[in-house]
């Protein structure tokens, strides 16, 4: 018996990335997932190769009617909803001077607003269900600011916060909220960024898709006694750089 056997989870960003990782995840503990997303193809392919335990469902987390659908297919296809891993997101680039504001609104209407929505409407069928957990991805940029991504930073600064507000409102009713903040993971966003990103992190190298898997199932599973707290995934990046000070030591 998988940790999840017999349990509902709907995850957004779920076609690929960090999302495709938590369904094939989940789903191999014995969940039935409701990978949710917007790329159709990847999605449905993805629901093909993993068999009976996945279906796919579009879904646009900047729609109040798609996230309405979205709960009703998964409560019609496995009942009540026991965990949401909020996951969808996007980034964009441009300096708060140059960014276009409606690019802005985009980012934070997928990451934020996506993100609420997504709590707003499950929430209800988790209470049916009898409770669970809800893990937001936000990221390191919900931790510290970038430049160049400033849209990106306030929609995850705003997750962070967000998550915290929802588990003080529904701790009493068995249903725990935490956030993920990932570092550089090895994902279509991440593309085309070099090594230089992790060159000076104490773990130098991009993280894996699995490695947010495998600590958001943990989340949902295991850490049964937290809520309103962050996760840190990032391979050491918010500790700094690595400085070689020996020079100093010897001088």
């Amino acid at each position: 018996m998988g940790r999840f056997e017999g349990q509902c989870v709907l995850v957004t960003g779920g076609a690929r990335g960090i999302g495709a990782a938590c369904v094939e995840g989940l789903a191999r503990e014995g969940a039935r997932v409701l990978a949710a997303d917007v790329l159709r193809d990847e999605g449905e392919q993805l629901a093909e190769r993993l068999g009976d335990a996945v279906e796919f469902a579009h879904l646009d987390v900047t729609s109040e009617e798609d996230w309405k659908r979205a709960v009703g297919q998964a409560e019609a296809w496995s009942g009540p909803i026991d965990h949401l891993v909020n996951n969808a997101g996007i980034l964009g680039y441009g300096t708060v001077e140059d960014i276009e504001p409606a690019a802005f609104r985009h980012i934070i209407d997928v990451n934020l607003i996506g993100t609420f929505l997504g709590m707003h409407f499950v929430i209800p069928s988790m209470r049916r269900a009898g409770g669970g957990a809800i893990v937001n991805v936000s990221s390191t940029a919900g931790m510290m600011g970038y430049a160049q991504i400033g849209a990106y930073v306030a929609s995850k600064w705003g997750v962070r916060g967000l998550t915290k507000s929802a588990a003080l409102e529904t701790g009493r009713d068995g249903i725990r909220v935490m956030s993920v903040h990932p570092g550089p993971i090895a994902t279509p966003m991440t593309d085309g960024l070099g090594g230089e990103v992790t060159s000076s992190q104490p773990i130098p190298r991009f993280g894996t898709t699995d490695e947010v898997a495998k600590l958001v199932a943990y989340l949902l599973a295991d850490a049964t006694f937290s809520t309103g707290s962050e996760f840190v995934v990032d391979g050491g990046a918010l500790l700094g750089p690595v400085v070689d000070l020996s020079g100093l030591a010897e001088a």
